[in-house]
């Protein structure tokens, strides 16, 4: 049965977004439902968000009569689709994923509802509890809060701990990655058919770029200095992306230049990598019930370089689109989904290594989460909370952001980029070339902010 908070957040809503939305959806189209029973949810494809859309039906749409038609489709494509759709303000989709680079971003274009009246009002949603990495990140220039992370999370070093057994290996509480690299190298060596490291390199400023900027930080580079300059041929730059393309050709998994997120993961499951470097989000895939892998993996913080920590700050976020025509409805979605009340259900029915954590403070103190993602949730939650994307390396720069620049252009330049970074590792081009055309892309884009 809906709560009394949730009825007063309802009837809230409508008084708040009625004029609002007179305006908004003339001519938008709006979500296609139009009597408030039905909402569009727009969402990536990762295994959490897979594990909601099973769970919605029985658990939300029973209890709320609120139907919930996703669309879920994998990361480069769900960008696009959530940018053309919330840019028109065609308002096809209520609701979609979108992170921290776009939160800020979105809402400056008025593309988002402001979420704080259903903040207020739905005491039991409990905002305070949400961690203030993820706070603030969704958080815009105005004070006011456009979304509400759905798993938040940082990146660290996974490692097979048989196989380091088996061949007398002993991995650092905190390694460099000049470390990491002898690492693979030995595994890589000893076993047949396991590479030593599964990095990402499958083009896209969300897949590839977001590893190998966090080796170009703490290695003491940066795309843009803080009178943006480009800085993608310096020699710090320079150095880390060598040290990343030759890391994952020599020791890497085969068909890298196509791997991504979700490729790792399956290499990881699968026994075909020692070692990988990527979201703390993984540890639940791969301490899932059914993972061949499961107890077998241990977990150690971002590797370093001249830097004290180098994790990424990410969350995968729930935003309403400013043209939808049921935001009361869409604000019922984003708050189950996003609440402590969904995460205990995952953890009773799915398991609660697969709660999609990283954004509440309850979540590491309940004992229940905590037995069963031991390996894990402390390493994920210091991650967390010592990531700072105002300076994560060793030098100024002139805007947020650690495996990303937190400027509308990054989406066309990361991408560029990548898709150069992508070849490099490929071998159809030296690191040099690929880093020669990428800061030609970038000056054009510094030039623009330094004659504002």
């Amino acid at each position: 049965m809906r709560s009394p908070s949730r009825d007063r957040v309802r009837a809230l809503a409508v008084a708040v977004t009625a004029g609002a939305l007179l305006a908004a959806c003339s001519g938008a189209g709006g979500s296609g439902s139009g009597d408030g029973n039905a909402i569009n949810v727009l969402m990536v494809n990762n295994p959490q968000m897979t594990d909601l859309q099973k769970l919605t039906a029985e658990h939300f749409t029973e209890e709320t009569g609120i139907e919930v038609n996703f669309t879920v489709l994998p990361e480069n494509e769900v960008r696009d689709k959530i940018s053309q759709d919330f840019s028109n303000q065609a308002g096809q989709y209520d609701v979609a994923t979108i992170s921290n680079y776009e939160t800020p971003i979105y809402a400056k274009n008025g593309w988002l509802h402001a979420l704080d009246p259903y903040i207020t009002e739905d005491k039991s949603f409990d905002q305070d509890d949400v961690l203030l990495p993820m706070q603030l990140s969704l958080t815009a220039e105005d004070g006011k809060v456009y979304a509400e992370p759905f798993y938040g999370e940082s990146s660290f070093l996974m490692y097979r701990k048989d196989v380091f057994e088996k061949h007398g290996l002993e991995m650092p509480e905190k390694p460099t990655w000049d470390e990491v690299a002898d690492l693979a190298a030995e595994v890589d060596a000893a076993e047949k058919d396991m590479s030593g490291i599964c990095l990402r390199g499958l083009p896209g400023w969300g897949e590839v770029i977001a590893p190998l900027t966090t080796v170009v930080n703490t290695m003491g580079g940066t795309w843009f200095d803080a009178d943006w300059q480009a800085q993608l041929d310096s020699p710090e730059f320079t150095k880390a992306t060598k040290f990343y393309v030759d890391l994952v050709q020599e020791h890497g998994e085969a068909g890298a230049a196509q791997a991504g997120y979700a490729e790792c993961l399956n290499n990881m499951t699968q026994g075909k990598s020692a070692m990988w470097y990527d979201a703390t989000a993984g540890a639940g895939s791969l301490e899932a019930a059914k993972s061949p892998v499961k107890g077998k993996i241990g977990y150690v913080p971002a590797p370093v370089d001249k830097t004290e920590s180098s994790g990424w700050l990410y969350t995968w976020a729930f935003a309403m689109q400013k043209a939808s025509d049921n935001p009361e409805d869409a604000w019922e979605f984003i708050s189950w989904a996003t609440s402590k009340e969904y995460e205990e259900l995952v953890g009773k029915e799915i398991g609660w290594a697969n709660v999609p954590g990283g954004k509440r403070k309850s979540t590491y103190e309940n004992p229940q989460y905590r037995e069963e993602a031991a390996a894990f949730a402390e390493v994920t939650r210091e991650a967390i909370s010592q990531a700072d994307p105002r300076d994560p390396g060793v030098q100024k720069r002139p805007a947020p952001g650690i495996q990303f620049v937190g400027i509308p252009e990054f989406t066309s330049l990361g991408t560029k980029v990548s898709q150069e970074i992508s070849a490099a590792i490929a071998g159809r081009q030296s690191v040099e070339e690929a880093l020669k055309k990428s800061q030609r892309l970038a000056e054009k884009v510094g030039e623009e902010y330094r004659n504002r």
